[in-house]
């Protein structure tokens, strides 16, 4: 195993997540760490970062380093983004910041910090077209991505930071000041060509402010998962938070819930910029990634082909890394899934669900088991929770939910009480898909109870009132067919069918 330290250092904040990189190819972040470091911020009308922002940054740093000697990091990737682009003074902060921590930084070109952008959020999203919108202190930068591939690359050079300082939006605001930083907004993008050939694509928001939209809306609704990362908003959602933040002063917004107090003072210039494109591009959905440059980083460092050709799965990718962390027999798990989704196959005379389903069965399947990382007694508990806050990517929440649900059947019948917590967003069919394909996972996992690949696959027949499930085993498989049946009164439960079994 090896470690590796990955710092951004941004306009507002230099950020450091510390990553475990394990023998067998899989991944896991260990640790992250923030400052509030505003290099732009108060910079001099001939571009020079003043004195006293390259001090809180070389004390940031010395301060990360203290870190990663703690964890054992062994490698150290450090980048500048649009902070210091534009700043005269470039070369002697770099040369000032290295002789003071000995950290080498790389100063990022706008296209390159946009390409790691895009790295982090379509290998962490199953999503085949749409617009990603990076928003920091000092620039935006813009991907069009058609069929998984780059199209299109932006970087504008305007930001929360630069956007406050230069309207004024600090505090309270007049109608013009608004008017004046949209219209400013606009002229920008319009000198982008390929703006005008897209449209009526979702929005991919990045960045503390977009994560900052989807919090407080999450907590305006009481939505009942606290998951930022594929968060869903309507247009109309981020607009109607924008009307509202307009109206307030500083001492408003600090009381917004959701809200963290260090970006109140800059979250109605973000809500401003974002609206505005979102408008531009006639975006009816926007999607939160928490996924960005750090994580495209990581994920090129571990795959350098990532760089040339991004996973046609966000979710094969985050299994492959989840499975390998986290279950205790792999190939159990496996088979598990494998068995799941081929009674899933058979039964669709029954169940009447579409090919998407099959996505969530095989994450159930493959997962089923992680909860043993925490112990085996109530283990599928410990599954449920590990699958609602691991990086399982790919999914949406509703989705991500209905798996985990399904993980924690193998284990426990139809869980009544937890489905009324998650009443806004499963609904009564839901469940009953849940515990439809709840009861095969079950059923599976019988077939492999004792995790030595007896029973290999198995036929479904349905038959009047029956379905014949037949297992072709390479020996035995009494007691994994007994231990199968004991589902049988669930089975005919969800599905109106008796269970024999070969």
């Amino acid at each position: 195993m090896k470690k590796l330290a990955v710092i951004d250092i941004g306009s507002n904040n230099a950020r450091m997540v510390i990553v475990s990189i394990f023998d067998n190819g899989s991944f896991r972040i260990i640790d992250e760490l923030k400052e509030p470091v505003r290099l732009i911020s108060d910079m001099t009308q001939d571009n020079i970062i003043r004195p006293r922002r390259i001090q809180q940054l070389i004390k940031t740093l010395l301060m990360f380093k203290r870190l990663c000697a703690a964890n054992g990091v062994t490698d150290i990737i450090a980048v500048l983004t649009a902070a210091v682009r534009r700043a005269a003074n470039q070369r002697s902060f770099l040369d000032e910041v290295y002789s003071a921590t000995g950290i080498n930084l790389t100063l990022l070109t706008g296209e390159q910090e946009a390409i790691y952008v895009y790295q982090g959020v379509i290998n962490s999203m199953d999503i085949d077209a749409g617009v990603i919108m990076d928003i920091g202190g000092g620039t935006v930068e813009l991907v069009h991505f058609e069929k998984r591939q780059i199209r299109d690359v932006a970087c504008l050079p305007f930001g929360t930071l630069t956007l406050t300082e230069q309207f004024g939006t600090y505090d309270r605001v007049n109608p013009e000041q608004m008017e004046a930083i949209e219209s400013f907004i606009k002229e920008k993008i319009d000198e982008l060509p390929w703006m005008n050939t897209v449209s009526n694509l979702p929005m991919i928001g990045v960045g503390g402010s977009y994560r900052n939209i989807g919090k407080v809306l999450r907590r305006k609704k009481k939505y009942s998962l606290d998951i930022a990362h594929n968060y869903h908003m309507t247009a109309d959602e981020v607009k109607s938070v924008y009307n509202g933040v307009m109206k307030m002063d500083l001492d408003g917004r600090m009381k917004i819930k959701g809200l963290s107090n260090e970006r109140a003072d800059i979250f109605l210039s973000a809500l401003a910029a974002i609206t505005t494109i979102i408008e531009r591009l006639n975006c009816a959905d926007v999607y939160v990634s928490c996924a960005g440059l750090r994580e495209g980083i990581i994920y090129e460092h571990i795959e350098p082909q990532l760089a040339v050709k991004a996973v046609p799965s966000a979710l094969d990718f985050s299994l492959k890394n989840l499975s390998g962390l986290y279950n205790e027999n792999e190939e159990h798990a496996k088979r598990v899934a494998q068995l799941s989704l081929s009674m899933f196959e058979q039964l669709r005379q029954l169940h009447k669900l579409p090919n998407s389903y099959a996505r969530i069965v095989k994450a159930a399947g493959m997962l089923h088991d992680i909860g043993l990382k925490i112990r085996y007694y109530d283990h599928h508990r410990h599954t449920f929770y590990m699958m609602l806050n691991c990086n399982l990517y790919g999914f949406n929440h509703h989705d991500r939910l209905m798996a985990a649900f399904i993980a924690e059947f193998h284990r426990k019948e139809e869980p009544k009480k937890d489905y009324i917590k998650y009443a806004d967003i499963l609904s009564g069919e839901d469940i009953e898909i849940i515990n439809k394909m709840g009861v095969l996972l079950r059923i599976a996992e019988s077939f492999d109870r004792c995790m030595s690949g007896v029973v290999t696959n198995v036929s479904c027949d349905i038959l009047g009132d029956s379905v014949i499930v037949k297992t072709n085993a390479t020996m035995d498989a009494t007691l994994e067919i007994k231990d199968a049946l004991t589902s049988s009164t669930i089975f005919k439960k969800a599905y109106g069918k008796n269970l024999v079994i070969l």
